[in-house]
């Protein structure tokens, strides 16, 4: 393996090839503020290519003759940072805000990285024995393979999950948990690019996106927030990020009234 150049730090130049290409892939934006994340997360990838420097990677790239060197860069620079039970408290809303329907429910999880948030409300609806289709999608090719896997570290599982579902829904596989078939069974994981692909189709009652739209630029945010408008059934909600609002950014959706933290259709 080649020793990687004590000046391989991420150039200017370098930097601008590679945002562009996660820009031009994901629809994600490389702020400043996280333009540390090339030298965090990339120099694994120059070690296992053989690479000396971070403008040898970005010569590769901008050559364009490597699909699976891109496809690996890409993956390196996603965060699946996520957990079991984020925000609780919200998720029971989500519970309470459709339990009451007449109808079968259609959730669709966007970005749900490795399946914690989508394995989460399958846990609350099949404690309440409140039927429920769940869609899970994730830009990551990887993170989707790891959610349908189901399969979790121990240190994993202690992110959120209480003590009490992890015996009930998950089975002990060596040094990891397993989540059972019958639940992750309730689960439609797929790749999805928010930032390109066509909405999925049939309509929801809820779509949770939550610290995605942080990623994106406002034209695209605004793209985003028009397309899941137009994946909601009528008077279906959309529950974004703690940290994220569609106040300046989506003339299609509003604070709802009645749920704190979601979104309705105006």
């Amino acid at each position: 393996m080649m020793a990687l150049r004590q000046e391989a730090v991420p150039r200017p130049a370098a930097t601008n090839v590679i945002a562009t290409l996660l820009e031009k892939r994901t629809g994600q934006q490389l702020q400043a503020n996280r333009a540390w994340r090339i030298d965090s997360t990339l120099t694994p990838v120059l070690q296992a290519r053989g690479l000396p420097d971070f403008d040898a990677l970005a010569l590769a790239l901008a050559q364009g003759r490597d699909g699976a060197l891109a496809d690996a860069v890409i993956e390196a620079l996603l965060n699946h940072e996520t957990s079991f039970f984020r925000d609780p408290g919200v998720l029971e809303q989500a519970l309470s805000a459709l339990a009451a329907r007449d109808r079968p429910i259609r959730i669709w999880s966007a970005g749900c990285a490795t399946g914690q948030e989508p394995l989460s409300l399958a846990m609350l609806f099949a404690e309440r024995g409140v039927p429920v289709e769940i869609h899970a999608t994730d830009v990551s090719s990887a993170a989707i393979a790891r959610a349908r896997a189901g399969r979790y570290s121990q240190f994993e599982v202690q992110r959120g999950l209480p003590i009490g579902r992890l015996v009930r829904w998950f089975e002990p596989t060596g040094d990891d948990w397993c989540v059972r078939a019958d639940l992750n069974e309730r689960i439609r994981y797929r790749r999805h690019n928010l930032a390109g692909d066509p909405v999925l189709p049939g309509g929801f009652d809820m779509i949770l996106c939550r610290n995605v739209l942080m990623y994106f630029g406002l034209p695209m945010r605004r793209r985003v927030l028009d397309g899941l408008s137009d994946a909601l059934r009528p008077g279906g909600l959309v529950l974004l990020g703690a940290g994220e609002t569609v106040i300046g950014q989506s003339e299609r959706l509003a604070p709802c009234r009645e749920w704190r933290g979601f979104y309705a259709v105006v």
